[in-house]
């Protein structure tokens, strides 16, 4: 594949990288990459994955754009509000690069749409945007069965984490957290309020662990579980292992059956 003189231009600060450099770019236009949840987390790996050349990005949505959104979720823009989520970040990201497919998916994920949704177009890999745990178990246990990476985060108040899975090197999200907490256990950001810039520094994250797996490069967060306060700028990784006995990716994928969280899992 030879670039275009646009795309030598636009992608020029990439192809001079080190370690990088034109084969890097040719693997991000090659890749495709899932984003479930174009709200806080979603918006800036959204951006960035279509800033750099990642050649298809899909966007799994069913929310509409809300006032309240705005503050964390930068994909999205005061005359959106209304429109649904998925068409936005279409918009948005045809304005950062026209070269790049979007495809969008206007449904909530399920335990019936998952599996499609993850090999609809072959994804590469999956980045985890949701907001709720039920979506985030799912979406591990579907990664695991279909031996799809992906990266999960959290944010809320002032803190995220993150942590990325690759099938065969490394724990699962439910090696650390076995099962979804009680309901209610856990306040969610609309309850316990977030730090609007929280979702942008920890979603960017998830999109540079998205670009290095693609690109073959550097070390991802395989085993570790990275740990951002943004009140004290203090980030610590914290080494996990995979649980032998994890209900999930100790048993082999063909076998793994997907369980329904709840009837219907959000992704804002």
């Amino acid at each position: 594949m030879n670039f275009s003189n646009e795309q030598l231009e636009r992608y020029s600060r990439h192809i001079i990288l080190k370690d990088f450099g034109p084969e890097g770019q040719h693997k991000l236009l090659n890749s495709k990459v899932l984003i479930i949840g174009a709200g806080g987390l979603g918006s800036p790996a959204a951006m960035y994955l279509a800033a750099a050349g990642v050649g298809t990005i899909g966007i799994v949505d069913f929310d509409k754009v809300e006032l309240s959104n705005l503050q964390r979720q930068i994909m999205h823009f005061t005359g959106d509000v209304e429109k649904y989520k998925v068409q936005s970040a279409c918009e948005t990201i045809g304005l950062i690069n026209p070269d790049i497919n979007v495809v969008t998916y206007r449904e909530r994920v399920d335990l019936e749409n998952i599996e499609d949704l993850i090999t609809d177009r072959d994804y590469d890999f999956i980045i985890d945007g949701t907001d709720n745990f039920a979506a985030k178990f799912l979406i591990n246990d579907a990664c695991v069965k279909l031996r799809k990476p992906f990266v999960h985060a959290g944010i809320i108040r002032f803190e995220g984490q993150l942590m990325t899975y690759v099938p065969g090197k490394g724990p699962c999200y439910r090696c650390i957290f076995d099962s979804p907490p009680p309901p209610d256990a856990v306040p969610t950001c609309s309850q316990a309020g977030v730090l609007g810039v929280t979702a942008g520094v920890v979603g960017t994250l998830q999109a540079t662990e998205a670009i290095k797996y693609l690109a073959g490069i550097g070390e991802l967060l395989t085993g570790q579980l990275l740990i951002y306060e943004g009140l004290n700028m203090d980030f610590r990784k914290i080494e996990i292992v995979t649980n032998k006995s994890c209900r999930i990716c100790s048993q082999v994928p063909a076998e793994i059956e997907l369980t329904d969280y709840q009837n219907n899992c959000c992704t804002g």
